[in-house]
């Protein structure tokens, strides 16, 4: 299944959501909750999965629910389809601070490894998937979990680029009491990791 072509634009700078613009009969999925708000003639629809395995069986739907439940993501994604006459407009927003990256699939060979949590949305067609560490100790040591998101297919994806959790993990490791160190008054994990370990 070809993905649809669909035209976007990014606003904001340290806090970003992408416009989509929709063409009539074209569509988007998108994780739940990542949302920002649609216009009139925009039908939602929640699918099982990411609604690319409607040729696969049973068996195989079950499958790639039961990788999403291992890794903590929902079950369902929403599919957001223009049903006007015209052009309409659906805009998402990462649930944290960051940037949100534009990717067209085409130009890497149709596949994208990521972070589980880093998928916000996708033109229609493309296929979210997760794949397992093959290095367990990559897995278990190197930071990065055992599990992480696939995107396949021809097609536009977005993805966040800093997950709260990893920014979380960046500012405790700047304490001193962890094991870094300030680097100044110039930086805000310098400045936060003094403040964790309760310097004034």
């Amino acid at each position: 299944m070809n993905a649809h072509e669909i035209d976007y634009r990014l606003y904001g700078d340290d806090m970003q959501f992408v416009e989509i613009e929709l063409d009539p009969r074209e569509s988007v999925i998108a994780e739940a909750g990542a949302m920002m708000m649609m216009e009139d003639d925009i039908a939602m629809e929640t699918v099982f999965g990411d609604g690319s395995s409607a040729g696969k069986g049973l068996l195989g739907r079950l499958v790639g629910a039961g990788k999403r439940l291992l890794t903590g993501e929902s079950l369902f994604m929403t599919v957001f389809t223009n049903q006007g006459s015209g052009k309409r407009r659906v805009a998402f927003a990462a649930p944290y601070p960051g940037k949100i990256i534009p990717v067209d699939l085409s130009e890497l060979g149709e596949k994208l490894i990521c972070q589980k949590d880093s998928f916000l949305c996708a033109a229609k067609g493309v296929s979210v998937g997760i794949e397992f560490q093959r290095k367990l100790g990559a897995g278990f040591f190197g930071g990065e979990g055992l599990f992480l998101a696939t995107v396949t297919g021809p097609g536009a994806v977005w993805v966040q680029s800093l997950p709260f959790s990893r920014l979380a993990d960046r500012v405790l490791a700047a304490a001193p009491s962890a094991g870094g160190r300030s680097v100044g008054e110039g930086s805000i994990l310098g400045s936060i990791g003094d403040w964790l370990d309760g310097d004034d």
